[in-house]
């Protein structure tokens, strides 16, 4: 038995004998967080973390997660809530235990490096709404990008939580890049830097135990603020980890309420508090409390989001992370992002290209926003390269990770890469050095200018600052300026307990529900038909009764039964054959947008959607020249921005879309004439 760890060996009352613990492990919850963002995309609502709310108050969490990540960008986005009521919400619920964020550094809660007057007015606003810890990370592990935010939190009297990105190049911690010494030396740096905490951020759960009893132990040894220990369970390895980094001596840990614990997430509390029952680290938790609040969850809440679990696999780990290091949220932008595009055949293809995207692009850590940018550009090479140029189509991201906007990476970028990124880049050809914000124009009063009577005070205009899209489409919903669509709003319990029930009847066969008529006897002259019904058909009884065909029956033929072979079509049918698939194509070419001219009715060349995405702007307009490679629409996919150029030289005879449309693979997005 480790020494860390001391048992009482003794038969204990749970109620009346539990000793208090001499060094009790402090664990923050992360469910309503990064419990939902992991494992159904950041969807979960704040009316769904008000019902339990009170109760994870009273347990007695170190603090608990519930803003930033990618809830800022999901609430405004998919679910019309706005991000900043959220946490005044929530205060009202959670008056004991504090608040913590996780803040993307100068990157704040999007996807790139803000300017310093967005940066320092975003951190006040999230101070002022009642923010108490503020994980703060980077990217690349680059601290420059700490230093507009970092004041800013100080000044407020709030904790800094400096994060080290954990990642590797090796099965195990070591070799030349991300070995021991680099990250005490990222740890003494953060703690020169004021932080109050330093957690070492495992954010695709590659830490393995013995490496975190040698990581914790070290820097333990190496520097003086608490250590705290974030660490996905995604590998499987996370639990293991953990009391490994326990018996080291660490001082915090993440986990999640067990409904939203595991697989891509983080491990479960319950058992960490039963494993400590009675040691010197026990965290002195009631695990009838929390099971009290894990039976509302599993009864009233996630029934909601059952629909967006990913239930393709039996496995609740993916040992796969240990080799390609990819996140588990990255993981299911990758997928679904193929999927959309009529390509998950090419998942391997992308798994095999990815590590060589990512040390080409400087060896840079797998999380938000560079898992993406690695990401994204990776897809775009599989899709799109061919055996003679490779980074065909390049993200504006990596072009900025080219030029220094997010920071050094860890290894120089390979040359050839950055020079191709950067041919005709607009802020010039050669790479900076220096801290990127320090090239970035104010953007705050411009963006308030933009964003005019819209926003009703500082904090609708930076929810447009940060997302200038998608933030004014959700103010024009939030002011009743336009409609918000179905999509967008909530679903109740009876919704989903409905939609339960439906699958249960599919399921069974019991989809199609028996009339109550007395069913007519079947007559010897009945014949049968196949009727076809897209890739489905059904066998068709029919009985003639008065002298018209009936249908008596409908039997759907067994799963796995050889469909029968449809007979020769007449020659009159030929002609209609032949034009569907003409008609096909011209329903795909038509706009969605009502006021936009059909595609098919304007002649010329077509610049059609190379995947599904959404449209940013138009750099071209109706009536404007554009050349043959020049960019005529930005199309984000994957939250990453593509320039589409002109496939010809000419005039745009039509646009087809707005900012912020969706758009599907093959829609055309202009016509060049």
């Amino acid at each position: 038995m480790s020494e860390d760890i001391q048992v009482k060996m003794t038969t204990m009352n749970y109620d009346k004998e539990r000793p208090t613990a001499e060094n009790p492990v402090k664990v923050e919850d992360l469910s309503l967080r990064d419990g939902h963002q992991s494992l159904f995309a950041t969807r979960g609502r704040t009316e769904d973390m008000i019902p339990v709310a009170e109760m994870m108050d009273d347990v007695g969490f170190w603090a608990m997660e519930v803003w930033g990540g990618a809830t800022f960008d999901t609430m405004h986005r998919f679910l019309n809530e706005d991000p900043w009521e959220r946490m005044r919400t929530l205060k009202r619920y959670v008056k004991k235990t504090p608040f913590s964020m996780l803040l993307r550094a100068q990157n704040l809660v999007g996807y790139r490096n803000y300017a310093d007057d967005v940066a320092k007015a975003f951190v006040e606003r999230t101070c002022e709404n009642g923010m108490d810890i503020f994980r703060t990370f980077d990217a690349l592990n680059d601290y420059r990008n700490f230093e507009t935010v970092v004041p800013v939190i100080k000044e407020y009297g709030k904790h800094f939580q400096g994060c080290m990105c954990y990642t590797m190049t090796e099965p195990r911690m070591g070799g030349e890049v991300y070995n021991i010494d680099y990250y005490i030396n990222k740890a003494k740096a953060l703690e020169n830097m004021g932080a109050d905490s330093i957690c070492v951020k495992d954010m695709a759960g590659l830490l393995a135990p013995y490496d975190a009893f040698h990581l914790i132990k070290a820097l333990k040894a190496a520097v003086k603020p608490p250590i705290h220990l974030h660490s996905h369970f995604t590998s499987g390895m996370s639990p293991m980890t953990h009391l490994k980094a326990i018996e080291a001596g660490v001082d915090i840990i993440d986990t999640c309420m067990s409904p939203y614990a595991y697989r891509t997430c983080h491990a479960a509390i319950e058992p960490l508090v039963m494993t400590l029952l009675g040691t010197n680290r026990d965290t002195g938790f009631d695990i009838r409390l929390m099971a009290r609040i894990n039976e509302v969850l599993e009864k009233e809440i996630m029934p909601k989001y059952r629909h967006l679990l990913d239930d393709t696999k039996m496995s609740i780990i993916d040992i796969n992370v240990l080799l390609h290091q990819t996140p588990g949220g990255m993981l299911s932008n990758l997928v679904n992002q193929l999927r959309e595009m009529d390509a998950l055949d090419k998942i391997d293809q992308v798994y095999a290209e990815l590590p060589r995207v990512r040390k080409e692009l400087g060896q840079i850590p797998l999380v938000t926003p560079t898992s993406q940018i690695v990401g994204t550009q990776t897809v775009n090479n599989v899709l799109f390269d061919d055996k003679n140029e490779r980074y065909k189509m390049i993200t504006g991201q990596v072009k900025d990770l080219c030029y220094g906007l997010y920071g050094k990476t860890a290894i120089p970028i390979d040359p050839e890469v950055q020079k191709k990124a950067l041919k005709g880049y607009e802020r010039g050809e050669e790479p900076i050095v220096c801290r990127p914000a320090e090239v970035l124009e104010p953007e705050l009063e411009k963006a308030k200018a933009e964003i005019g009577d819209l926003a009703a005070d500082l904090d609708d205009a930076l929810i447009y600052a940060l997302y200038p899209v998608t933030g004014k489409r959700f103010l024009k919903w939030k002011y009743g300026k336009e409609q918000p669509p179905q999509d967008v709003q909530p679903r109740t319990l009876q919704d989903a307990m409905a939609e339960q029930e439906l699958l249960k009847k599919a399921k069974a066969g019991l989809l199609v529900e028996k009339s109550d008529k007395d069913r007519p006897e079947k007559s010897e002259s009945s014949r049968t038909f196949n009727v076809f019904v897209d890739d489905d058909y059904f066998e068709v009884a029919v009985d003639e009764v008065g002298g018209s065909p009936v249908v008596s029956y409908v039997q759907p033929m067994a799963a796995g039964m050889q469909m029968p072979a449809a007979a020769p079509p007449v020659a009159p049918a030929a002609a209609p054959a032949a034009q569907k698939p003409a008609a096909a194509e011209a329903k795909k070419a038509k706009p969605k947008t009502p006021a936009a001219a059909p595609a098919a009715a304007v002649e010329g060349t077509p610049l059609t959607a190379p995947m599904p995405g959404m449209i940013v702007k138009y750099e071209k307009n109706e009536g404007d020249a554009v050349n043959q490679g020049e960019t005529v629409v930005v199309l984000e996919a994957m939250k990453m921005e593509n320039a589409l150029p002109s496939p010809a030289s000419g005039t745009i005879k039509s646009v087809n879309f707005s900012s912020g449309d969706s758009v599907a693979k093959g829609d055309v997005l202009a016509v060049i004439g």
